[in-house]
């Protein structure tokens, strides 16, 4: 049975770039739109254009560059706006308008002073004149995750009549569960009319550090576009992660859902990301953090020496990892430090292993890791015993 396909739409380089100190500048921002494109997402979002004149630069050239990913521009429910993206796109071989517009009681009251009326037009005519310069048109319906159902799915109904192609519902503040959200996206598939004209759209923030859980509930509930970054980067808390969402439905093929991804490239394209926006990957991320194919328990060493599946869901090789790590510590057992002898050129036998291990073990005491030149060492200084026992 041939998998459904969700998209990838990738806004490392607009919601991404909204971290503090992580500012990009056009050649890097074409940098990693490269490699965006080769990594295999589906939409590129390159920024907001009308937010400065470098913005409205980097979306332009990088609408340029890419020739195999739509690129997009994101905008207020505002004329000029739209305009302005309207021109960064000239150029796109796929280009698409972002535009939308907050949906919350909260943001219709307090961030607009309006109603729900009024707030429906101004998405309508964003929409029908975002239209009249790109066909392909995203509404967003900010802060959607607190929109009441009924009221977000007239306004979907709206957008789509203006020609709206994509609706993205954002949990914008990351307060949804994952039932809940997912009950969201099958309300919205199951009460708005013209829904076959358009893809839902899954852009989650991480406040609660249930992005990608959510992002996750959505494409099970009819969602067919996920909105992520690399590494999760993001405003507050940050986005869904692209590595994890692409990596969770390639683990969970019962799913029968899958992604354009090119896998084996996530970890290169994390550490590039990493090392351009200055903003160092937590060891224990999933996928792509340096401790995520790392094993320093004895028991988990041993399972993973004799069988790695024992404890590895995902072959390393997948997301472009050399292979697994087995870090020795004071936890390590012996199974372990003769693996990694072996790595350094000592094959031991069962009754030289016993007397290096008591020494290894007075070495990680003192130490938080045994490096392969404490092994030579470790070894060297057992020589002579180790020779009498040959």
């Amino acid at each position: 049975m041939s998998k459904d396909k969700v998209q990838i739409f990738d806004t490392t380089l607009r919601d991404g770039e909204q971290v503090p100190g992580c500012k990009l500048d056009t050649k890097q921002k074409l940098v990693i739109a490269k490699q965006l494109d080769q990594l295999g997402v589906d939409v590129i979002e390159a920024g907001f254009p009308i937010s400065s004149p470098g913005d409205f630069q980097s979306v332009h050239e990088i609408a340029k560059l890419v020739k195999n990913a739509t690129v997009c521009g994101l905008t207020r429910a505002v004329k000029k706006d739209i305009e302005v993206a309207a021109e960064a796109l000239r150029g796109a071989v796929r280009p698409r308008i972002h535009t939308g517009i907050g949906t919350s009681a909260s943001h219709i009251k307090y961030k607009f002073n309006s109603t729900q009326d009024k707030i429906l037009e101004r998405a309508y005519e964003a929409v029908a004149y975002a239209k009249t310069f790109v066909e392909d048109v995203e509404f967003y319906a900010e802060d959607a995750g607190r929109t009441d159902n009924e009221y977000l799915a007239r306004i979907c109904e709206a957008a789509i009549k203006a020609g709206a192609t994509v609706l993205n519902i954002p949990d914008t503040t990351g307060y949804c569960l994952p039932e809940e959200y997912g009950a969201k996206m099958k309300y919205l598939k199951e009460n708005v009319k013209g829904i076959e004209k358009a893809i839902l759209s899954c852009h989650c923030h991480n406040d609660l550090g249930l992005a990608t859980a959510n992002s996750i509930a959505g494409v099970i509930n009819g969602a067919r576009q996920i909105e992520c970054t690399i590494n999760g980067i993001g405003e507050r808390a940050g986005n869904t992660s692209l590595e994890e969402v692409v990596m969770i439905l390639r683990q969970h093929p019962y799913l029968n859902l899958d992604t354009n991804i090119k896998s084996e490239m996530l970890y290169e394209t994390s550490q590039m990301v990493s090392n351009k926006m200055g903003m160092p990957v937590q060891p224990n991320k999933a996928i792509v953090g340096s401790n995520a194919f790392a094993h320093s328990s004895g028991i988990h060493q041993d399972g993973v020496i004799k069988k790695r599946e024992t404890y590895e869901i995902i072959d390393p090789a997948e997301v472009g990892v050399t292979e697994s790590s087995i870090v020795l510590t004071a936890r390590s057992g012996r199974a372990a430090l003769a693996w990694r002898a072996k790595k350094v050129g000592y094959e031991l036998t069962k009754v030289q292993l016993d007397e290096v291990y008591q020494e290894f073990l007075q070495y990680a005491d003192r130490k938080k890791e045994i490096m392969d030149e404490d092994i030579h060492e470790i070894i060297e200084g057992c020589k002579v015993k180790l020779e009498s026992l040959a």
